[in-house]
């Protein structure tokens, strides 16, 4: 039985040293986790799944959904792959991330057994004076970056970005970059969890452990040139906020009826960010709120967005 109708999916959970409770106060995530640093709302990896939650499916894995509704589902652009192609995040940051580093997929593949991140960032919230690293403030040597890393002096060198809602940043593999605090994001990502930390703050973890470091390969997969100017978001009721040969993602603020359309070449996530709405789809509606994850499957034709709402749509480029 083939199921093209849009479905809601659950999130795993994970509850690292660094994150909140905002995505459980203010966007309804229900878990037994006292922190919750990130709701993983479109995943099939292996580290934490999606699981779907009405339908005909309901209470698979999304991986289990796929092989049971067929890989075309996911649309023609991924036929040639043997992987599900993106994993999308929301992150509350509490404190600050670790600096850190992503390989690409020909180092990854060699080195981890899966394919390489790059990624992009959405601003959904921060506090006023929140801030991320981005980059390199300026070009810099192996000798300059591997120094700075041992005198504990790395962030000085690092291009420090103050953030507001609504701010886009593209992270290809290869940049150096961390999430500071005080920061909630919605994360579209390669399907890959491979993370090279470069630095700490060497704090420890719940156990009194410092966390490891991955200094070498960090050094040999990061990009040392200074970080580009980043893109200025234009305002409308659809921009697009990345493309790359990875995914396309596409911000949709809805003020009462938005008319989309879909094709076999790729399936459409939906993460509602702001209000709700109601996805009418073939004669059958589904009802959302802010922090629902939607999922359609590839298909020729269209859906109506009814409600006042704002939404990332991601997709296959």
């Amino acid at each position: 039985m083939k199921e093209q109708q849009p479905i809601l999916l659950s999130p795993a959970y994970k509850d690292y040293l660094w994150g909140g409770t905002k995505l459980k106060i203010e966007w309804g995530k229900e878990t037994d986790l006292e922190i919750l640093a990130e709701s993983w709302e479109l995943s099939a990896h292996k580290d934490g799944q999606s699981v779907v939650k009405t339908g005909a499916f309901a209470g698979c894995t999304l991986s289990a959904y796929i092989e049971k509704n067929g890989k075309e589902s996911l649309g023609t652009k991924a036929e040639g792959m043997d992987y599900f192609p993106i994993l999308i995040k929301l992150i509350d940051a509490k404190k600050d991330l670790s600096v850190q580093v992503h390989p690409e997929d020909a180092y990854a593949l060699e080195n981890e057994g899966e394919y390489g991140k790059t990624e992009m960032w959405y601003i959904l919230d921060c506090e006023e004076g929140a801030s991320l690293y981005y980059g390199f403030s300026k070009d810099v040597t192996k000798a300059e970056y591997r120094e700075a890393i041992e005198n504990n002096t790395l962030t000085e060198i690092l291009n420090q970005v103050p953030v507001h809602p609504g701010d886009v940043f593209f992270i290809p593999a290869g940049t150096v970059h961390a999430i500071g605090a005080g920061i909630l994001i919605c994360e579209i990502q390669q399907n890959s969890n491979t993370t090279y930390r470069v630095y700490d703050y060497n704090r420890k973890d719940k156990d009194g452990n410092t966390r490891p470091l991955h200094i070498e390969k960090a050094i040999a997969v990061s990009d040392l040139k200074k970080s580009p100017e980043l893109p200025v978001i234009p305002d409308g009721e659809m921009v697009t906020l990345a493309e790359c040969e990875y995914f396309a993602v596409r911000r949709i603020r809805v003020k009462e009826e938005k008319e989309l359309e879909i094709s076999k070449q790729s399936f459409h996530s939906l993460i509602v960010t702001e209000g709700s709405g109601t996805l009418l789809m073939d004669g059958e509606s589904l009802t959302f709120t802010k922090g629902d994850s939607i999922w359609i499957p590839a298909q020729d034709g269209g859906y109506t967005i009814q409600g006042k709402c704002e939404l990332i749509l991601s997709a296959l480029d």
